[in-house]
């Protein structure tokens, strides 16, 4: 099972969507690889130090020799591997754009470590670029965290428009897992109205789980820790572990 976390709107939730599910599920005892495809490399510092990365997801895509074994690294939490990346993630556009098979990139080189997780989340940059078609291209599933505010539907047709030409040609058993609603605000009446908006334009795609702001989320990455470990009481510990009982019962 290989779930891509995407969404070209940045600021919307995604990174710490993807490394608390991905926690989530490693916490039930599941083999998870966590997938960093952010030139960003956020989910990377979320659980090792960078300065400790010398070959990353760049280097996997660029060379014929290297594989995803030799740029995985174990994470604090049981269970839950990574393939870092780095800043030089960046340049990887402008090298595959024109190469025959460079949608497919991904796809080639996961396919002899597939079979040895039970799960692999994929962290997408906040673009429909290259990276983001070779991440959807490779993947079963794709996961699409909205965040809840006025422009939370602005650029999703384009997405789920990029979603379909997939399916079209390249990889047609990609299915959408769902829409998240995250960074909601339940005092307010707008965040209200916007939830019931999200729910109009996708029905029974939209989770019942919803997170909420929460300033515990936002300090986790910087202490190397899933919300699990770092305040396993609190809101958002509950709401991504519900999250994470959805999609294994939709999968």
């Amino acid at each position: 099972m290989i779930i891509t976390v995407a969404n070209q709107k940045g600021g919307v939730g995604k990174t710490t969507t993807t490394i608390n599910l991905a926690a989530a599920v490693a916490n039930k005892g599941f083999k998870t690889l966590l997938i960093d495809l952010d030139p960003q490399a956020n989910s990377t510092m979320s659980y090792v130090d960078p300065r400790s990365v010398s070959r990353s997801m760049f280097d996997v895509l660029v060379s014929e020799e290297l594989g995803f074994k030799d740029v995985i690294v174990a994470t604090p939490v049981e269970h839950l591997w990574l393939a870092p990346s780095r800043i030089a993630l960046a340049k990887l556009e402008s090298k595959l754009i024109g190469e025959l098979d460079g949608p497919f990139r991904l796809k080639d080189k996961i396919a002899a470590a597939a079979n040895e997780y039970d799960y692999i989340f994929i962290d997408t940059p906040p673009t429909l670029g290259m990276i983001t078609v070779n991440a959807l291209v490779a993947s079963t599933h794709v996961l699409v965290p909205i965040q809840s505010s006025y422009f939370a539907l602005e650029g999703t047709d384009d997405l789920l428009e990029t979603i379909d030409k997939i399916k079209a040609r390249p990889n047609p058993n990609l299915q959408l897992l769902g829409v998240v609603i995250t960074m909601h605000d339940r005092r307010t009446t707008l965040a209200k109205d916007i939830h019931e908006q999200i729910g109009q334009v996708f029905g029974e795609r939209l989770f019942n789980t919803v997170i909420t702001k929460s300033i515990r989320l936002e300090e986790s990455p910087a202490y190397k820790e899933s919300i699990f470990t770092f305040a396993p009481r609190s809101s958002g510990a509950n709401e991504y572990y519900s999250l994470s009982e959805e999609l294994l019962s939709r999968v």
